[in-house]
């Protein structure tokens, strides 16, 4: 072999092992840029500009588009590839299994260590959040990293009362936001989330909800929590409470379901990562008049005279009683003692699991409950340190009783 064809392999070889790693990060943009234009872009590409720095260079951001034909193209040090994406928009405004198995894909056919999901509005996220997700996965070893919003006391109440507790509860998880709009995942974690959408995606499901902070669990994968600042949050494409509360924690009820051989064992928690992206911003509280409450304390009383046959098909005699005790309550005094918001969820949780009844109806039974939580909450914030972490431990403290009833359901037979 003569010297000049050696060097032409060699060179040929190093230029083969420079695209295997020259991309390190892959920024996926979901279904809400869907054949987004360059300007359209600019007021998101400003930020990633901004956060990434000298990453820029190993960054790879990747948009939906209809065309496969679409051209990539760069501007100012980034690098933008259209990816054809199964994708649609989630009534939610959530992350759906198409959106981590695009991710997966895209970072597997570049080599890729750390991958990033954005949802809607990302343009608001500030570029230390991003630049704290992404080290999180770089340099803590993170496996999945997830944002830490700064919200009003009011807001993100769905959450508050039931996302957060009870993922941190069952799973052993103590993020603020098991189902944000942004995240980073590891290699590994992305190849994981890939796995649990191709289950949905094959069966043509691809607006089905993922959880990665109980897939990270189950996996004994780390998880980082993120402190964001504030954030544009998306609204849904309906107002229709029953169908939002409906859609996350029947998600969520499906998915403890599934793994309940991982949490009805006792375990330690998942190792987190705390990371300062942003300082945490302490929004005021917003005044709510005692008019708005008493219309949620009569919502509530409407459905406990409609629905209390209903509830007592899921409910225990003791739980009934307490829903009693509070419908007779006036407004100023209204409060439901998170005790009693504890069982209510977890009775739900197995009555899900056990298709006592319908569960579109089971679901929509559990709103007028809900309000009564909300109407509570409102009430008790100003004289509560912190309601969201106090009811975290109350779900945790009574979690026996969901094992208890899980294992043996006819303990109580209705």
């Amino acid at each position: 072999m003569s010297t000049t064809t050696a060097a032409m392999e060699m060179r040929m070889e190093s230029q083969v092992a420079n695209n295997a790693v020259s991309t390190e990060i892959v920024i996926c943009l979901g279904p809400w840029y869907s054949d987004a234009s360059i300007d359209s872009l600019q007021p998101l590409l400003q930020v990633l500009r901004e956060a990434l720095g000298d990453r820029a260079a190993s960054t790879l951001i990747s948009y939906p588009v209809s065309n496969p034909e679409t051209a990539s193209w760069n501007q100012d040090g980034l690098s933008l590839q259209p990816y054809p994406s199964l994708a649609s928009i989630h009534t939610l405004t959530v992350q759906t299994s198409a959106a981590y198995l695009s991710l997966h894909e895209i970072m597997r056919d570049h080599s890729a260590s750390c991958g990033m999901l954005l949802g809607a509005e990302a343009h608001s996220l500030s570029p230390a959040a991003i630049r704290g997700l992404i080290d999180a996965v770089h340099n803590e070893q993170a496996d999945v990293a997830l944002p830490r919003y700064s919200i009003g006391p009011h807001d993100g109440l769905i959450n508050a009362a039931i996302l957060h507790p009870l993922t941190r509860a069952l799973f052993g998880v103590r993020n603020a936001f098991p189902m944000a709009l942004d995240l980073a995942l590891s290699t590994r974690a992305a190849e994981r989330m890939a796995t649990a959408a191709q289950q949905q995606t094959a069966t043509g499901q691809p607006d089905t909800l993922l959880w990665p902070t109980i897939e990270a669990a189950a996996a004994g994968f780390s998880v980082a929590d993120v402190s964001s600042g504030v954030r544009e949050i998306p609204h849904p494409a309906t107002v229709d409470l029953a169908t939002i509360l409906g859609a996350l924690t029947a998600s969520l009820f499906t998915e403890i379901e599934t793994k309940a051989s991982y949490w009805q064992r006792t375990r330690p928690p998942v190792a987190m990562h705390s990371i300062n992206g942003m300082p945490d911003v302490h929004l005021p509280t917003p005044t709510v008049s005692s008019e708005e409450t008493s219309e949620l304390i009569e919502s509530f009383r409407i459905g406990y005279g409609n629905l209390h046959e209903l509830w007592s098909l899921v409910l225990p005699p003791q739980t009934l009683l307490g829903l009693k005790h509070l419908s007779r309550l006036p407004a100023e005094s209204f409060s439901m003692p998170d005790t009693l918001w504890v069982r209510i969820v977890y009775d739900f949780v197995l009555a899900h699991r056990l298709r006592t009844i319908n569960r579109g109806h089971l679901l929509g039974a559990l709103t007028p409950l809900y309000l009564a939580w909300v109407a509570s909450h409102i009430q008790a914030n100003s004289i509560t340190e912190n309601p969201p972490e106090t009811l975290a431990r109350a779900f945790e403290a009574d979690k026996p009783y969901l094992v208890s009833r899980w294992r043996w359901p006819d303990r109580f037979n209705p």
